[in-house]
């Protein structure tokens, strides 16, 4: 018996269908700068990890 799609799953699903990226693994971009995730630091394209919370993209 198959189990019902989490409601997170099911938000991300319908979200994606109406063109939203919602794959939170890597940096936002915001004009030419990275954009933290966690806590909207701005960062240089050249950033490996967020200066302001320590976040680094999963890889």
């Amino acid at each position: 018996m198959a189990s019902a799609p989490s409601s997170d799953d099911m938000f991300d699903e319908f979200l994606s269908q109406r063109g939203h990226d919602v794959d939170q693994s890597g940096w936002e971009e915001n004009y030419n700068k990275k954009q933290c995730p966690d806590c909207g630091g701005l960062h240089e394209s050249t950033a490996a990890q967020c200066s302001v919370c320590g976040w680094t993209p999963v890889r």
